[in-house]
């Protein structure tokens, strides 16, 4: 890394061997011991390497075979070069590889545990979603129940509205009836 970069702020906790070991397994990635970390092998730390980063679908295993096979083309004895090639791609997938396999193997299954983290949190925001679109179409249903209800009374009080007026018209008609008889009845008990 060059001095004059900027150093990362990101702080993880450290793992333990048995952390790591235990993470591997639980995550089925690979079945691994303190020993194998406290003594790693070249194959070992590739091997565990390239499961990880297929694991965090950074490295795609066909894709892998494939550009391996044409990779092998290009040399006159390809048979030497078969873990060569393996070693050059996971080198420039990896780009360095640190001293410590604990540090970079923690960097990695901290990423694991985060993203299993903000996945399961992110399928409960998706759960609440789903429930709240099914609460928005229930509720559009009965919107359009509403509106057809509202539409059907718009309707039946315009068919109506002749009869209220022809009401209207006699109930007018009885009023001026009623002034009428009243204004006789009161002559008459003035006679």
């Amino acid at each position: 890394m060059k001095e004059t970069m900027a150093v990362s702020k990101f702080e993880y906790p450290r793992l333990s061997r048995s952390d790591i070991s235990a993470i591997l397994a639980e995550y089925q990635i690979a079945n691994v011991t303190e020993h194998d970390l406290i003594n790693p092998t070249s194959d070992f730390i590739s091997e565990l390497y390239t499961r990880i980063l297929v694991h965090l679908q950074f490295f795609v295993q066909d894709d892998n075979e494939q550009l391996e096979f044409d990779a092998l083309e290009q040399l006159e004895n390809p048979d030497h070069h078969v873990k060569s090639v393996r070693a050059m791609k996971l080198y420039n997938r990896i780009k360095e590889i640190l001293v410590e396999p604990e540090f970079f193997l923690g960097a990695l299954l901290n990423f694991c545990l985060d993203r299993e983290v903000r996945m399961s949190s992110l399928s409960e925001t998706v759960n609440e979603f789903n429930v709240l679109e099914e609460q928005r179409a229930d509720l559009e249903v009965k919107i359009l129940q509403l509106k057809s209800e509202i539409s059907e009374c718009n309707e039946a009080r315009e068919r109506e509205m002749p009869l209220v007026q022809e009401v209207d018209v006699k109930v007018k008609e009885l009023r001026q009836t009623i002034a009428a008889l009243n204004n006789q009845q009161m002559s008459l008990k003035t006679n």
